[in-house]
């Protein structure tokens, strides 16, 4: 009995005392229930940096949102977009959260600069301007688009778009991109001025519809009378005046897009060597190098194959010297001067044939010594071919006496650039090749595919004169797909950029 008393003796003080904190404890659960409030937003970081925030930019910061009632939190948003964050980083008056990744162009713009707070209490939002940088554009898809067309200007933030205006007419439908870096519409039937306007909640953006022309490559830099020209390249429209040459073109017809313009060639002998040159209401481009070098143009001039210094045959067995050759002419060039013809047949595995072209020529240099240090791709191996038989398989390569195998430049038209994919390759008539300097590479597993010549000098010698030869080679193990049977001529280095 007497120990039963001294028990219930001990237990009593942790009786009142578990008693005395009840009180306590029913005040702590009722606080947790009452609603939450935000006062402001801080940066997390140490004093004296950590600052009220008034606006911000995700990019993953961490911040600390203050206020009452907020260990309780089972969400917070920041323009309606659910943030990771753990209890631990709770407390009554704090929370520490890291700003998630938000999608501007996907959402609910109703709950946009907000920040919201939900706890077991209840839940409360406080105004956060929270939001993408200011928009830019940075290109226009196609200015030449018609009425009706969908265009897009390229660019960054182009989201939460509240107006746009291109060429001075209103857009009221346009669609933005996922990530925002797109914004799509149909072209405006009128277009007064040339000024894009985009106003976003985060800025405006500015920009002037710009085409200058821009020339990629012409299709046969020496036609012949009557050849069909076509000049590739950028926003080859609204042309006022075409120069080819040394002759004035007045008839000509503009590609879709402004891809391409398009005319029939002048005589050869009745205008002057010299470059392209296109005039539109954008601007205007020329070319660095000259059209119609045949008619008497003999600097850079490697082998023109008709009788004098510039000769440029080195009398092999697997070429001929032939001239107007009904098989190489058609509607996109036609040559009537002498010029080389390969007929090859179908090349075995691992075969190789060799066209022994380039004589010295010592007179006329590839590059003048005062531009042997241009960059290579400021310059570029040209000539005119003709493929008269689809080609598909063997490449034809090309090398210099000083860089022999060390430098090779290959000319694969039939393969697909990008995929394993090849095409039978054929042209309607003489067309013109450029190489640049800058496309001679050495050798990784084959001729030619390793990394390009870091200086023309890699490839000429000092001097910028070197012979050169031509190869067909097959790299397979199996045989060609294709003979080769093709026309070469006006072999000649020049000047690209």
């Amino acid at each position: 009995m007497k120990n039963n008393l001294n028990i219930r003796l001990y237990l009593l003080p942790l009786f009142f005392a578990m008693v005395a904190l009840l009180p306590a404890c029913k005040k702590n659960n009722e606080g947790s229930s009452n609603p939450p409030v935000i006062t402001g937003v801080r940066s997390y970081v140490a004093s004296p940096n950590d600052t009220v925030l008034t606006s911000a930019i995700p990019n993953g910061q961490w911040v600390v949102i203050t206020g009452q009632n907020l260990k309780s939190a089972t969400r917070i948003e920041f323009d309606g977009v659910p943030a990771n964050f753990s209890p631990v980083l709770l407390a009554e008056n704090s929370a520490v959260v890291q700003i998630p990744q938000i999608t501007f162009s996907t959402i609910d713009t109703s709950k946009l600069y907000t920040v919201k707070v939900t706890t077991t209490g209840g839940s409360t939002s406080f105004a956060f301007k929270l939001g993408p940088p200011a928009p830019a554009i940075w290109a226009i898809s196609d200015v030449f688009a018609n009425p009706g067309d969908s265009v897009y200007l390229f660019g960054a933030n182009l989201v939460l778009v509240q107006h746009l205006v291109y060429g001075g007419t209103p857009i009221t439908k346009f669609k933005t991109s996922l990530s925002g870096d797109s914004l799509g519409f149909l072209m405006p039937a009128l277009t007064p001025t040339k000024l894009v306007t985009v106003t976003t909640k985060a800025g405006i953006a500015l920009d002037t519809i710009n085409a200058k022309p821009i020339i990629a490559a012409i299709s046969d830099c020496n036609p012949d009378l009557g050849d069909s020209v076509y000049v590739y390249g950028s926003y080859l429209k609204t042309i006022q005046s075409i120069s080819f040459g040394g002759a004035t073109i007045t008839n000509f017809t503009e590609g879709p897009r402004g891809i391409y313009v398009k005319f029939l060639a002048p005589g050869k002998y009745s205008y002057a060597s010299g470059p392209v040159t296109i005039v539109t209401s954008y601007g205007t481009v020329s070319t660095v190098y000259k059209v119609n070098t045949q008619n008497g143009v003999t600097a850079g001039l490697l082998g023109d194959f008709e009788w004098g210094d510039n000769f440029g045959f080195g009398w092999g067995s697997n070429e001929n010297l032939v001239a107007n050759v009904a098989d190489f002419n058609g509607s996109m060039g036609t040559n009537t001067t002498q010029y080389m013809e390969l007929k090859i047949p179908v090349l075995a595995g691992g075969a190789s044939v060799f066209f022994p072209l380039g004589n010295s020529n010592t007179g006329n240099h590839w590059v003048p010594v005062a531009n042997i240090t241009d960059p290579p791709s400021s310059w570029a191996l040209q000539f005119e071919m003709s493929v008269a038989h689809p080609w598909n398989g063997g490449t034809l390569y090309i090398e210099t006496t000083f860089a022999g195998d060390s430098y090779v430049a290959r000319y694969e038209p039939w393969k697909i650039p990008g995929s394993n994919v090849t095409k039978a390759f054929i042209t309607k008539g003489w067309e013109t090749v450029t190489i640049p300097l800058s496309a001679f590479k050495s050798k990784v597993n084959e001729l030619g595919d390793g990394v390009s010549i870091t200086q023309i000098s890699d490839l000429l010698g000092p001097t910028g004169a070197s012979s050169y030869n031509m190869y067909l080679e097959n790299f397979d193990s199996s045989s060609t797909a294709t003979d080769f049977y093709a026309a070469i001529d006006n072999i000649r280095c020049v000047k690209i950029k």
